[in-house]
């Protein structure tokens, strides 16, 4: 990989290219919206083309102009589709820590041949933090901590430990590069596309989830941009000690993040594999309201709102057995009261995202006793779901759902007159400080879709069929050799092996043949096997209380 000294024609041309193709996104955003201001949102030829536009309340001065999202998404995507080629900004114009790559491979010539141990050593600003027992013959996993700017337009600033694992079969197999979303136990387990493909497996923990959180944390630098390039760092560092072609994954958030780096950093990997990601439209998306008010049956549907009704008709007697269950947990932030209302309001929505329609008869009939009625909410949703440990925990979560990412709705009509906090719930209401600085931005949601409708080239989506995330599911195009499957009644841990035969066939052969080797389900499910760590799609159950390491 040749050191790069400065812009060359090829970035140079490569700008002007995305630049020009930005100008066409707001000419086409501008026939919607006659009344946008004409100051442009392009950046000038530089690295990251659409950077302003993924800051916290991207323009502030545009944000009034745009109340229809779905419509928003829609014009960027025929302005993207303007743009032509397959990509908006090659790696060529993104900055790239070309001097850590070049000195990696200098100190891997001196390295002791075969020992990836030497090997992971020899790469600056990575610490092997300890390497754990084999988890499986011929497999070998290390703790890794890998030096970060916190701001990487300003990588003299501020710097921060982003934590790794990485489980090593063989420096010619396949690379899995896994995108938790969330933070990262230092325990050994497979994705999915690893156990397919028998490949060595690299997981990120999200920047600000702990460890990996600068200090002192500016919250403005927890971006969906500031996270691809922290991905696109850890690539280039890790790329020239493995042959094989490199596939990203992830799930749910993790599935998203999978997505953005590829939307910045095209080129970095060769192809990837995005579980239940979903995108949505602004903070309270009324699009996941309609998509549960059509899972199960009529009856099935009732009596979850009969549920939810009860336990807050009944909030004296619930509230107090609340109470009882969570002697261990504090809620100061919201407060009792307010935590037991949103835990009812995530109920209708945990329920068909862990669960399924066999678990309709299990819902406690109207006169259960309150002890029934918490505990069944314990089981779907998690009493310590709103509490201060939890909501601390999911701090950077919950801060990007309120300033990029978007969340759900949750349907309150059948509530009336029951409800203390009415239209309340909402990602900003959950993170433990001061939001009023941050603003949420709605163009980069759109942006993202409509570059993945345009131009996300072999990208493999899987969905569940009744998860309530698969409401924003992502568009694709079979001409970008993308495509996107659907689990028949499957919740948030849908995964491959559980499609049906025909498109697990497709699945499986297409990221074989984007991998370089076969794609082969292992003879076991996801628990794993006497012998091997176990296999996971990487999704996150919030019902219980967050894991720590």
């Amino acid at each position: 990989m040749r050191k790069r000294q400065g812009p060359t024609p090829t970035s140079r041309s490569a700008c002007v290219k995305a630049r020009s193709c930005c100008e066409r996104i707001e000419l086409a955003v501008s026939k919607h919206w006659p009344a946008a201001p004409g100051k442009s949102f392009c950046t000038e030829c530089e690295p990251g083309i659409f950077r302003r536009v993924f800051t916290q309340g991207g323009l502030s001065h545009m944000t009034r102009f745009f109340r229809r999202p779905s419509i928003l998404a829609a014009a960027l995507a025929l302005g993207l589709q303007a743009c032509g080629g397959t990509e908006v900004a090659s790696d060529e114009v993104l900055p790239a820590p070309a001097e850590a790559v070049t000195r990696t491979q200098e100190l891997l010539q001196d390295a002791v041949p075969g020992d990836i141990l030497t090997a992971l050593q020899a790469i600056p600003g990575l610490t092997v933090v300890r390497e754990a027992p084999p988890p499986a013959p011929g497999a070998r996993h290390f703790v890794l901590s890998y030096d970060q700017p916190a701001d990487h337009r300003h990588p003299e600033g501020t710097r921060f430990q982003q934590r790794l694992t990485l489980r090593f079969v063989s420096a010619e197999a396949p690379m899995v590069l896994g995108s938790s979303g969330y933070a990262i136990g230092t325990q050994s387990y497979r994705l999915e596309p690893t156990a397919l493909l028998q490949a060595n497996q690299l997981m990120v923990e999200h920047r600000f989830f702990e460890p990996s959180r600068p200090n002192p944390a500016n919250w403005k630098l927890l971006t969906i941009e500031q996270a691809a390039a922290d991905h696109h760092r850890i690539v280039q560092a890790f790329k020239p000690l493995f042959a094989g072609k490199w596939i990203s994954t992830g799930a749910s958030k993790g599935g998203m993040t999978s997505v953005y780096h590829r939307a910045f950093y095209p080129n970095d990997v060769d192809a990837t594999v995005a579980y239940v990601a979903p995108n949505s439209y602004g903070t309270q998306d009324p699009r996941y309201v309609a998509f549960l008010s059509k899972r199960g049956t009529p009856e099935c549907r009732e009596r979850i709102r009969g549920f939810q009704r009860e336990v807050l008709e009944r909030r004296a007697e619930t509230e107090a057995v609340f109470d009882a269950r969570t002697q261990w947990l504090s809620y100061e932030l919201l407060g009792q009261d307010k935590a037991l209302e949103f835990t009812v309001l995530e109920f209708a929505f945990a329920f068909w995202q862990y669960g399924n329609a066999s678990r309709c008869g299990d819902i406690p009939a109207p006169g259960a006793t309150a002890e029934e009625l918490v505990d069944f909410l314990d089981d779907i949703v998690g009493l310590s779901y709103m509490s201060d440990s939890d909501l601390d925990y999911y701090a950077a979560y919950d801060f990007q759902a309120a300033t990029q990412l978007g969340s759900y709705a949750s349907e309150e009509r059948h509530l009336r007159g029951v409800q203390r906090y009415p239209g309340g719930y909402d990602p900003r209401a959950l993170v433990p400080f001061d939001m009023k600085p941050y603003k949420f931005n709605p163009f980069a949601m759109p942006l993202i879709e409509g570059w993945v409708k345009a131009f996300g080239q072999r990208i493999l989506f899987v969905y569940g069929e009744n998860d309530p995330w698969s409401t924003g599911a992502f568009d694709v195009r079979s001409r970008n050799d993308s495509y996107r499957f659907y689990v028949p009644g499957g919740n948030h841990g849908s995964s491959i092996r559980a499609l049906p035969e025909a498109d697990r066939a497709v699945a499986l052969e297409r990221l074989g043949a984007w991998a370089g080797v076969p794609a082969t389900l292992p003879l076991v499910g996801l628990k794993g096997s006497v012998g091997e760590d176990d296999i996971r799609t990487g999704f996150v159950d919030r019902r219980r209380a967050p894991p720590r390491d």
